[in-house]
C-alpha cells in the first residue's frame, strides 16, 4: 500500500513538474505561431505517458538503485571484507586498501554509459553525420572508458579526502591541452560526449555511490565529499574522446603514410 501511495505522489509530482511546460509550449503556438497545435491530442496522450513514466522512474530510483549504491559502498568498505577481520578500525586503512571499490566504480561507470540512451542517439547521430567515420561502438566504448575512469577517480578523492578543485583543475587542463591539439571535427561531439554521459541511468547509481561511500568512511561528509563524482563521470568522457579523435588522425596519417609509401615503391 505504502508504494503505491510513493508511487502515486511521484506521478502527480512529475504532472506539476511538467504542466509548465506543456502550458508553454501550447501558448507559444497559439500567440506567437498564431496556430493551433498540430496532433494537439497525441501529444498530450505522449506527455500523459512522460508523467507516468517519470513517476515510475522516481519511485524506481527510491526503492531499487540509490539503496544498491548505498548498499554496495558499505559492503566493499567494510573491514571484514577487506581484511577479513574485524578487529582493524576502517580508519587504519590506506586509500590501495580499497581496490574493490575502485574496479566497482569503474566497472558501473562504464556498464552505465554504455546503457545511456542519450549516448546511444548521440553516437548514431554522429555515425549519419560523419558518414560512417565515426564508428557508433567506438564511440560509446570511449565515452563509457571516461565514465568509468571518472568514477573511479571520484571515490579515490572521497577516501583520500583530496579537495574536488585539485582534481577539476587537473582534468580541465587536460581537457584545454587536447583541445588544441585535437581535430577540431571531434572537439565539439567530445563536449557533448560528458553532458550525454550523466543522464538517466549513469547519475542515481553513482550518486548513491558517492553519498554512500562518504557516509561509509570515517571522517568523510556526505555533502562535502559525497557529491562531485558526476562532475567528475562528466569531465572523463570529454578527455577520452578527444583522444579517441587523436588515435583516429593518428591512424589516418600512417595509413595515408603508408598508401604513399606503396605508390612511390610501384614507380
Amino acid at each position: 500500500m505504502d508504494l503505491t501511495v510513493t508511487t502515486l505522489v511521484f506521478i502527480a509530482d512529475s504532472a506539476l513538474d511538467v504542466l509548465p511546460i506543456v502550458a508553454f509550449l501550447f501558448a507559444f503556438q497559439w500567440f506567437v505561431i498564431g496556430d493551433r497545435m498540430p496532433n494537439g491530442g497525441q501529444i498530450i496522450v505522449g506527455f500523459l505517458f512522460v508523467v507516468v513514466g517519470l513517476g515510475l522512474f522516481l519511485e524506481g530510483l527510491e526503492e531499487s538503485l540509490f539503496p544498491l549504491g548505498r548498499l554496495m559502498a558499505e559492503q566493499l568498505t567494510h573491514p571484514e571484507f577487506l581484511l577479513d577481520s574485524a578487529e582493524h578500525a576502517l580508519a587504519e586503512f590506506t586509500w590501495a586498501d580499497f581496490y574493490w571499490v575502485y574496479i566497482f566504480a569503474a566497472t558501473v561507470g562504464f556498464a552505465t554509459a554504455m546503457a545511456e540512451p542519450s549516448l546511444i542517439a548521440v553516437a548514431m547521430k554522429a555515425n549519419t553525420v560523419s558518414g560512417g567515420a565515426i564508428s557508433v561502438v567506438g564511440l560509446r566504448i570511449a565515452v563509457a572508458t571516461g565514465a568509468g575512469i571518472g568514477v573511479a577517480l571520484g571515490c579515490l578523492r572521497v577516501i583520500t579526502g583530496v579537495p574536488l578543485p585539485y582534481f577539476i583543475a587537473v582534468g580541465y587542463f587536460a581537457v584545454i591541452v587536447q583541445t588544441i591539439m585535437a581535430p577540431k571535427e571531434i572537439v565539439p561531439l567530445a563536449y557533448d560526449s560528458g553532458g550525454v554521459t550523466t543522464s538517466t541511468v549513469t547519475v542515481p547509481l553513482v550518486a548513491a555511490l558517492g553519498l554512500g561511500l562518504a557516509d561509509a568512511v570515517p571522517g568523510r561528509s556526505p555533502l562535502v565529499d559525497g557529491f562531485g563524482l558526476i562532475a567528475l563521470t562528466a569531465m572523463f568522457p570529454i578527455i577520452s574522446v578527444l583522444a579517441y579523435g587523436h588515435l583516429a588522425a593518428l591512424r589516418n596519417r600512417v595509413s595515408k603514410s603508408n598508401g604513399s609509401g606503396k605508390n612511390s615503391g610501384e614507380q
